[in-house]
């Protein structure tokens, strides 16, 4: 039966939303906040930058908030404005009342949000689990989205090894300094949090989380995919097999570009920001006017 997403307690809320607005102190740029009714309840976006380019909208990974782009919101709102969600279902300062039952949801979802916000279409930026989330906008609300970038997009264009999940499930039951430490030297190796951001990330698994895991896309929604996708890895990741996805996509979706970030782990953008912010930005302005990348 489908669930609606909450924390656990007036306290767990409480909990977490102090460590929200310490992380919101990290954001480096003027920022206009806004909560928008959808079908599923309200989502809250926080707006920075722009420019002539289409805005970008961004979806943080489990356990991750708008707040979570605070390291590269500066170089991705260079020409554009940026809203970055907090995903309906997911910790934050979204709240949702109605369940999302399927997929096709999620386009629903997204696509209420940009008409609460008044935009008719905008680049989507997933990372993570919010890869999945940009996957689903892309094929359910297809004419509202100008592309899509996946960062470390684990589970949507291959499988996530299962003893890779095994461990994350082992990982996510200890909540111990100690626990969170290993996991950080598992998965994302050369990329350590900070303090503010470890509260955040912590006080976030006192959600009930519904917000959807990733599935490998089938073949034909692998082929029908319209919007220009961008596809990002970090080369040595453990969740992720970018050779294996970039073989995938070159036989359903030929048009589709790959970037791999050799010795970088599933926190390919912390690793080398500056280079997968640049990337992004290049592959954003070539389809700001819906200009297809060549084969």
């Amino acid at each position: 039966m489908a669930r609606v997403g909450r924390f656990r307690s007036d306290q767990a809320r409480e909990a977490y939303l102090r460590t929200y607005e310490a992380m919101a102190e990290l954001w480096p740029l003027p920022a206009v906040l806004a909560d928008v009714p959808t079908s599923f309840g309200s989502t809250h976006v926080r707006r920075s930058g722009s420019g002539d380019g289409l805005p970008l909208v961004l979806l943080a990974g489990v356990l991750g908030c708008s707040l979570h782009w605070h390291s590269v919101v500066a170089g991705l709102a260079r020409d554009r404005a940026v809203l970055a969600l907090d995903t309906i279902g997911a910790p934050g300062r979204s709240v949702q009342t109605a369940p999302l039952v399927g997929d096709a949801d999620y386009g629903v979802w997204f696509a209420d949000v940009l008409e609460g916000l008044g935009l008719d279409r905008v680049h989507v930026l997933g990372e993570s689990s919010g890869a999945w989330h940009a996957t689903l906008a892309g094929l359910h609300a297809a004419d509202r989205v100008a592309s899509v970038t996946l960062i470390e997009p684990n589970g949507v264009i291959t499988r996530t090894p299962w003893r890779a999940l095994a461990r994350m499930v082992r990982f996510g039951a200890d909540r111990t300094d100690e626990g969170w430490r290993k996991m950080a030297e598992w998965l994302t190796p050369g990329v350590t949090m900070t303090d503010v951001e470890r509260a955040n990330a912590k006080a976030g698994q006192g959600y009930r989380l519904v917000a959807g895991w990733a599935r490998p896309l089938k073949d034909a929604e692998l082929a029908s995919f319209s919007p220009p996708l961008l596809a990002v890895y970090g080369g040595a990741s453990v969740v992720s097999d970018p050779v294996a996805a970039q073989r995938r996509l070159a036989e359903h979706l030929p048009d589709a570009e790959v970037q791999v970030y050799p010795g970088t782990g599933h926190d390919v953008r912390g690793q080398v920001p500056d280079q997968v912010t640049a990337r992004v930005v290049e592959f954003l302005s070539r389809h700001d006017t819906g200009e297809r990348a060549g084969p």
